[in-house]
């Protein structure tokens, strides 16, 4: 008798794909089974191969075999129940990683107090309306503050290459456990959706609480108590005082407040290199038609998306947070600035497609502006936004160029239709991004065009600025134990602390630093 095989590949036309049937009788017959055999097929990976002008093909790693074999357990996280009077560990921070920080030291019987400075995510709502309808910004709840952080209300990507900060897969299969599809441990580039994300978020913050652990809403930390160079505890915006020894920060690339709070208490920290740029829009018919090679897309076929690099005038250049048929959103976090970031709902959509394309600055950028110190990276990003501000004439109105304009070095007589909802306005990229960031995207641009066809086109537009895309400051931190050199007990974690990039990333770093801090406690409890 032929053994059952576990692994092999299909390549199916996307109609094919889409059908359970197709895809079982493809696969059995790969396998060398008839039809009717009574073994199970498991769809494990899907990506899309574009590359053959002869047509869009779908690669499926399927499992073929006895349905115990192929399908996974059923996945626990394992969580325990602790005394809500037990010493905590506290985590700053709500979004992916300080969320997944709590669950994993729930799993290891510990209880976390979760310290967030923003709304839930039903109450965030109602601000990110005032947002984007209205133009009045709050400070603690926005995009990037709040229950899930950024990630929550900017797309929910999974998609990551960092594979060695954890476990990818327990990563996927806690978001599937708390309500995600399953599809995203299938897909190559797995993606939830910004509308289903906050009842993730949310039943992930209800297990939290069942389990004895809190999570703590419009609370701002405004001091950290340090004692004989060990945390002792943090001081909240209200007067509140919550003791503990250990202390995982976990405040995401936007928590200015924090890094000043630090630089003020002679707690080391460091400028870091990032990147900062525009968003740039497109119909997404366009992208479709360049990256399919066809004239219009099937209904089979999801929307396309596009990954650019470039090295121009010795600098990085690459596109960044792509959301095809998705949306530009306003990202400011203060008044007086304009800030844009891309997200997709699950169904992606929109009739727009939208990518970050930023370029890499350094410490001596920042000097030409005379900023220096651990925080002339983040001075030198709020110049920018400020100036974006002020150049599109207030109200969040973002500053837009058309791409040919741009290239050309012209003023846009008009602008496209553009699914940034406060508004654009007509000012040129060299207005507001300083010559460096310009100069490079400029020729860049060009670059692209020449790249993928179709895209450098009268019908896709700039808007400025996509400035958030990592933290401009790193938190030092050991790299076995993830304690900062000077404070016993402070652990600086991920993109906040300038280590980790997009959900999944931030999350298996929240999970290795509750690790290690869970690690001194049980050493200093016993």
């Amino acid at each position: 008798m032929k053994p059952a095989l576990k692994t092999l590949t299909l390549s199916l036309s996307p109609e094919a794909a889409a059908d359970e049937a197709q895809v079982r009788a493809a696969a059995l017959a790969e396998a060398g089974f008839s039809g009717n055999s009574t073994h199970s097929v498991r769809v494990v990976k899907q990506s899309i191969d574009a590359r053959s002008r002869s047509g869009v093909k779908m690669i499926l790693q399927v499992a073929v075999g006895p349905e115990k074999d192929i399908f996974p357990e059923i996945f626990d996280p394992e969580l325990q129940t602790v005394s809500p009077h037990s010493a905590p560990v506290v985590i700053v921070g709500a979004g992916p990683a300080g969320l997944f920080a709590a669950l994993k030291l729930l799993q290891l019987g510990i209880r976390p107090i979760v310290i967030e400075r923003g709304k839930d995510v039903r109450a965030r709502r109602r601000d990110l309306a005032q947002l984007t309808r209205n133009a009045i910004v709050n400070p603690d709840s926005n995009y990037c503050f709040g229950e899930g952080g950024a990630g929550t209300y900017s797309d929910g990507k999974l998609y990551t290459r960092s594979n060695k900060r954890g476990s990818i897969e327990r990563i996927l299969n806690l978001f599937i456990h708390f309500g995600a599809t399953p599809r995203i441990a299938v897909d190559a580039h797995p993606h939830i959706g910004t509308n289903k994300l906050p009842a993730i978020i949310s039943a992930m913050r209800e297990a939290i609480a069942d389990c004895g652990g809190e999570v703590l809403f419009e609370k701002r930390v405004t001091d950290v108590f340090i004692k004989d160079s060990a945390v002792s505890g943090v001081l909240l915006h209200d007067g509140t005082r919550i003791d503990c020894r250990q202390l995982i920060l976990a405040t995401g690339h936007s928590a200015r407040d924090i890094f000043e709070l630090l630089h003020q208490k002679g707690i080391l920290i460091e400028a870091k290199p990032y990147a900062l740029g525009v968003r740039i829009e497109h119909p997404q018919s366009i992208i479709d038609r360049a990256q399919y090679h066809c004239s219009s897309r099937g209904e089979f076929l999801p929307p396309a998306s596009y990954s650019l690099v470039s090295q121009e005038q010795g600098r990085g250049v690459f596109s960044f947070c792509m959301c095809p048929g998705g949306i530009i959103a306003p990202a400011s976090t203060a008044p007086g600035e304009v800030v844009v970031n891309g997200w997709s709902p699950s169904r992606r959509n929109n009739p727009f497609a939208n990518s970050g394309t930023v370029v890499a600055v350094a410490e001596k950028d920042f000097a030409k502006y005379g900023f220096s110190g651990p925080l002339a990276g983040m001075h030198y990003q709020k110049m920018v936004e400020q100036q974006c501000f002020t150049a599109a004439g207030g109200n969040l109105s973002a500053p837009a160029q058309r791409m040919t304009d741009f290239v050309s070095g012209k003023i846009s007589a008009s602008l496209p239709d553009c699914s940034y909802t406060p508004g654009i306005t007509s000012v040129p990229m060299r207005a507001v991004l300083p010559a460096e960031v310009h100069d490079a995207l400029r020729s860049a641009v060009g670059t692209f065009g020449k790249k993928m066809k179709g895209y450098l086109t009268h019908e896709a537009v700039l808007v400025a600025t996509e400035s958030r895309t990592s933290s401009p400051v790193r938190i030092p931190r050991d790299k076995d134990t993830l304690e900062h050199p000077q404070i016993r007990g402070l652990f600086p974690c991920a993109e906040g602390a300038g280590y980790a990039g997009g959900i999944v990333s931030a999350a298996m770093d929240g999970e290795r630093c509750a690790e290690m801090a869970a690690r001194m406690y049980q050493d200093q409890t016993g």
